[in-house]
């Protein structure tokens, strides 16, 4: 390079706005995928009352995924309750469609297809329905019944004011209890 020349430094300008194109692209795909995962794969719940003591307290708040979700007899879900004042229930799937369901309200013990739960999570004895079921009761298609861990108090698929539930109701399975973040736990 001779002396008479100059170096010539050249700015970029675009580069600046390249980098917050890209940047700004990010954050929007990043909330599209979020938003999907939300909407069709992973909801959450608040748990409000003692129906579920001493699996799920009051204030609890839950990870539901729902995608592709079938329930099972043990499975802690949420539904739709549109005859309740909350709109929401959380409990514990006892019996599935085709199920027969009985219920030994004076021992407190419940039998699904002939074979007695093993129920250690419960905390109270199983109080009196005021359904008539007439044991044993087989589950119509495409209904299940739930009953909370706290059997004295909750309101469930034993009273005529909510019943059976509804598959399609079905919002999805509880699977972590994530606030307050002292009770995180993997829900089984």
């Amino acid at each position: 390079m001779d002396k008479s020349q100059k170096p010539q430094f050249y700015y970029n300008t675009n580069k600046f706005s390249n980098t917050a194109f890209d940047i700004i692209k990010t954050i929007i795909f990043v909330f599209a995928i979020v938003s999907v995962l939300f909407t069709y794969f992973i909801r959450d719940a608040n748990v409000v009352g003692s129906s579920m003591a001493q699996t799920l307290l009051n204030g609890d708040k839950v990870l539901l995924t729902n995608f592709n979700y079938k329930p099972k007899t043990g499975d802690i879900i949420a539904a739709n309750a549109e005859s309740l004042p909350e709109k929401r229930i959380i409990k514990r799937v006892i019996a599935t469609e085709g199920q027969a369901l009985e219920i030994d309200y004076d021992t407190g013990k419940v039998y699904v297809d002939g074979i007695l739960l093993d129920e250690d999570y419960t905390s109270t004895i199983t109080r009196q329905s005021s359904n008539e079921y007439k044991f044993p009761y087989v589950i119509p298609d495409d209904c299940i019944f739930v009953m909370g861990d706290n059997r004295a108090v909750s309101l469930d698929s034993r009273d005529a004011k909510l019943g059976l539930i509804s598959e399609d109701d079905v919002i999805g399975k509880a699977q972590f209890i994530f606030y307050p973040f002292e009770r995180f736990t993997y829900l089984y």
